[in-house]
């Protein structure tokens, strides 16, 4: 039964177009300082070099979305993101790439009148990409800001445009994640030995669904652990069981993935969402001041926080090989420059 779920799941990805965006494997990289420090074996998957304008994790995911476009002939791609959204800005600059129109719905997510948040970092990169910028209320409607997209395509059609919407909510197919069971199939490939345990960002989902399936299937004896960087680990489960769900009927492996594969670590989301509370500012110092790579607050401090808050829960051992998957957004820095600042004052 494994053998033919693998052999299946992988046809099934070979099935989907795809446009190649990310030209190279993405660097597997020790980091030396940190496993001395926190006295386990630990590496890093550098996929904030993925992709162009400053890079990041969604650029896997957009491979599959944009072939899909492609595939149909579309036009204008139209997707929707908090403000500093990192998928927003690399979907502009992807489209830019295959000669197509981008609109970028930001969605208000927190509560900031802060002028740096609001049009340096990410905004200020959607605007020299090109995009047109256009704005949804709400934060926390998913439904409600994909539907609003969908609007706006059959407004498009009418104008006689091709558009083609990349959706958001938990309810669609998660093509995305197609690109991070690729992911895996790269990391396996690269490793000289078995990883214990994966650290990854939980937001959507996306990302984190794809490594499942991928190292379920590849390596099944890592344990892939995803941070909670949006929601927390209730609510994360609940999303997450559904996402697993759909990507066992999207693939025709009705038996792949069960609850049995969600494994979620929240311990840093606090405040919130695009907040940074104590663990993250302190995940932020300990990269930056020990290895010298930068973290985002959103979601890379929050995601390497579990990577010290698992060993002090006592769920990763003294000797442990660790993978932590950096997934970039490193121009959100920029938009959280007072932040930033108060935090190195402590």
């Amino acid at each position: 039964m494994f053998n033919q779920i693998k052999n299946q799941f992988a046809e099934f990805v070979l099935s989907k177009p795809r446009k190649t965006i990310l030209d190279f494997e993405t660097p597997l990289v020790r980091l030396e300082t940190l496993s001395k420090k926190l006295n386990i074996d630990l590496w890093m998957k550098r996929d904030d070099l993925a992709g162009p304008s400053f890079g990041g994790n969604k650029v896997r995911q957009l491979e599959y979305y944009l072939g899909e476009a492609c595939s149909q002939n579309a036009d204008t791609i139209l997707i929707t993101g908090a403000v500093q959204s990192n998928f927003v800005r690399l979907a502009a600059a992807s489209a830019v790439r295959f000669g197509m129109k981008s609109i970028v719905q930001l969605e208000q997510r927190v509560s900031k009148q802060d002028n740096n948040y609001n049009h340096s970092g990410n905004v200020l990169l959607n605007n020299l990409l090109g995009a047109e910028i256009i704005h949804y209320p709400e934060g926390e409607d998913e439904e409600g800001a994909d539907r609003a997209l969908y609007v706006l395509a059959e407004k498009l059609k009418k104008e006689g445009k091709n558009p083609y919407v990349i959706p958001l909510s938990r309810n669609k197919p998660p093509l995305g994640a197609l690109g991070y069971y690729r992911c895996a199939e790269e990391i396996v490939g690269q490793q000289d030995s078995t990883f214990d345990y994966l650290i990854v960002a939980s937001g959507s989902g996306a990302t984190h669904l794809g490594l499942v399936a991928g190292m379920s299937l590849l390596s099944p004896s890592t344990k892939v652990i995803g941070s909670c960087v949006r929601r927390d680990e209730e609510m994360q489960t609940e999303r997450f069981r559904l996402l697993c769900e759909l990507i066992n009927s999207f693939s025709g492996c009705p038996n792949f993935l069960t609850e049995q594969d969600i494994f979620l670590w929240d311990k840093a989301l606090e405040p919130g969402y695009g907040q940074i509370g104590p663990l993250a500012q302190n995940a932020m110092k300990l990269m930056a001041q020990n290895e010298g790579h930068l973290l985002d607050p959103v979601y890379t401090a929050k995601s390497f926080a579990a990577v010290p808050g698992l060993i002090s829960d006592g769920i990763i051992g003294a000797g442990s090989r660790v993978l932590y998957v950096h997934t970039g957004g490193n121009a959100a820095i920029f938009a959280y420059q007072n932040e930033i600042q108060k935090i190195m004052k402590k």
